[in-house]
């Protein structure tokens, strides 16, 4: 399989989250690179979810590897559609997030089924992971014995010289005020909803400071962190506002629980505020002793011809769908900037660093079988 090309093919589909029919035609599009092989193929649909697609060489239930990746994207102009390669880098909508590993995931697929490696192997890409990966908990519903001995996710860092070991657990909460309405210009008369979200948040920063690039940057970043993600309240100027909602992106450590959260909000909240969660799953924590991750880590210092450091990554990962199912997640990806900005770009080399990683790494776990 040409890599690079099937990465640039990828990337031509405009699959940006939601978009079921470019979404559909990419899944059409990677069934018919294993036509004439021996790959068990099947693309989950739910009616209220996002289609996953599963390619793989074994119906066991049991896999000694899976592949975890999405060929969703977020949105961007026609231009990003069209990749472009200029000094060893391929600029686009998706280079690096993460069409061109989505590839690398394909080619691994392509070479455990031509060499007949005695492995069970396979791959999962789902299509909405821009979007809180909703398929993928919705096909895991209905896989409730999928396991895997080990996971590759190269849905992380940006950074080939780093190993993820940790991610952080994304929740996500709304914050719901009820005011009173009248004339902007007698606010004695109201109930501002809009002042009660302000305040809840101003006593929710005392245990989630607010950090900025042109403000305080914590010296150690493995910390809980609050991201206001959307404020919506009032209707029209001189109208005092009645009602005020707040969706809170909060990111925590594997050393803070849910109920502590909910513990904070509930001291935080003034009078005629309430909170729901509208998500929550769980931190990915790795082992960087455990014998997996010292191959893999072996096998990627050699190739690379330089060290890997262990990192942690304050994103969250799909892999903690499998992490919880005990599988060893290896989280590792390629070199680029740019993930959700115009300028997107994924080094070339990476990419085809990570192809001959995850091909070594196998070719090993399958002599060894």
């Amino acid at each position: 399989m040409d890599i690079l090309k099937v990465a640039q093919d990828l990337i031509k589909f405009r699959t940006e989250t939601g978009c079921i029919a470019e979404i559909n035609k990419l899944m059409t599009y990677v069934q018919n690179l294993f036509q004439g092989t021996s790959a068990k193929i099947d693309i989950y649909r739910n009616i209220e979810q996002a289609p996953v697609f599963f390619v793989r060489n074994s119906d066991a239930d049991n896999f000694d590897v899976l592949i975890l990746g999405h060929i969703d994207v977020v949105a961007a102009p026609d231009s990003m559609f069209e990749p472009h390669i200029e000094n060893g880098k391929m600029y686009a909508r998706g280079s690096l997030d993460m069409k061109s590993f989505a590839a690398v995931a394909l080619n691994t697929m392509e070479y455990v089924l031509q060499n007949n490696l005695p492995i069970k192997f396979g791959v999962i890409l789902s299509s909405d992971e821009e979007k809180g990966s909703h398929g993928t908990e919705a096909f895991m519903q209905q896989n409730p014995n999928l396991r895997a001995k080990i996971v590759l996710d190269n849905d992380v860092g940006g950074d080939i010289s780093k190993i993820i070991l940790k991610c952080k657990n994304p929740v996500f909460v709304k914050l719901i005020a009820k005011g009173k309405a009248a004339h902007g210009s007698r606010p004695w008369d109201g109930i501002d909803a809009n002042e009660k979200i302000m305040q809840s948040i101003a006593n929710l920063r005392q245990y989630y400071p607010y950090y900025s690039k042109d403000g305080q940057i914590p010296s150690d970043q493995w910390i809980d962190t609050l991201h206001v993600a959307k404020i919506c309240g009032g209707n029209v100027a001189n109208v005092i506002s009645d009602y005020c909602e707040a969706l809170c992106d909060i990111r925590l450590t594997e050393n803070s629980s849910i109920e502590e959260l909910e513990q904070n909000l509930k001291k935080s909240l003034v009078s005629g505020v309430s909170y729901q969660i509208v998500s929550s799953s769980t931190p990915v924590v790795m082992d960087p002793q455990d014998p997996y991750i010292v191959d893999y880590k072996r096998f990627a210092e050699k190739i690379l011809s330089r060290s890997i450091s262990f990192e942690y990554e304050g994103g969250a990962t799909d892999s903690r769908a499998f992490a919880v199912r005990g599988s060893t997640v290896i989280m590792h990806s390629g070199s680029g900037e740019g993930m959700h900005a115009e300028g997107e770009y994924v080094e070339l080399d990476s990419v085809l660093q990570i192809a001959d990683i995850q091909r070594q790494f196998v070719e090993k776990l399958s002599q060894s079988k």
